[in-house]
């Protein structure tokens, strides 16, 4: 039972080439920095990430993307990554955009055994009816389209249908986890990262507190260690702030 990894790179040493991987993090919290980076030193390339974001230049997945190791993302937001929208624009990356509450509830829907579901976010617009451009050419024209979707009429409201999402590997972060691998969640670092537990088939997690089973009380357990794989403790991890702000 006891899940602990001894070192990253041990932990996602078999995250193969052409793998999908659920990250969790919202902007700069609550992202698994030690599993990215000792993936990026692994080599893993041809990844599919699905992420909320692909965090910024130079940190989290924004360090994957220069070194050429993503090929496709399902995330809902694009912003703050220079590198992102380069590659993006270029053709050198596929962008799956998704709302963000859909986001979400794909992840929770795969993490449950729910294989689809249906939503009215995203009806009306391009989400539903397709036509999103998923990946450019290099000429600058659209080379794939997102297709259109089901949409059926719920008590006169109409919805669209929404496939879940169940990653080979997920990443995440915890602020404490036992041997077992229930994991405990801080504040704003809860994000994404319980959705993306729960759906991974191979789930690992960094934790910044590893305890011994039992030390968690049952009813403060976040993640339960049915759903997690490998557990690594990180004992120095990043924290930057994205926007400092001042009066």
């Amino acid at each position: 039972m006891d899940k602990t990894a001894q070192t990253a790179a041990e932990a996602v040493a078999d995250i193969g080439d052409g793998s999908s991987l659920a990250v969790g993090g919202f902007g700069m919290s609550g992202v698994p920095t030690a599993l990215i980076a000792a993936l990026l030193e692994q080599g893993a390339t041809d990844l599919e990430t699905i992420s909320n974001n692909l965090g910024v230049d130079g940190f989290g997945l924004g360090t994957l993307l220069p070194a050429g190791r993503i090929r496709r993302t399902i995330g809902s937001y694009i912003g703050n990554n220079k590198e992102m929208a380069r590659q993006y624009l270029a053709g050198e990356l596929e962008v799956e955009l998704t709302p963000q509450g859909t986001l979400a509830e794909r992840l929770r829907a795969g993490g449950s055994g729910i294989p689809a579901f249906y939503t009215p976010a995203g009806v009306g617009t391009l989400v539903a009816e397709g036509g999103l451009p998923w990946r450019y050419a290099a000429d600058g024209s659209v080379a794939v389209m997102s297709p259109a979707k089901e949409v059926r009429a719920f008590d006169g409201v109409d919805h669209v249908l929404e496939h879940a999402l169940v990653p080979d590997f997920a990443l995440v972060h915890a602020w404490k986890g036992d041997r077992h691998g229930n994991l405990v969640y801080r504040r704003s670092a809860r994000n994404f990262n319980p959705d993306c537990a729960a759906a991974g088939r191979v789930t690992i997690a960094q934790v910044e507190h590893l305890v011994e089973p039992g030390e968690i009380d049952p009813d403060s357990v976040h993640t339960a260690g049915i759903h997690v794989d490998r557990v690594l403790h990180v004992s120095d991890v990043d924290k930057p702030i994205e926007f400092r702000t001042v009066r």
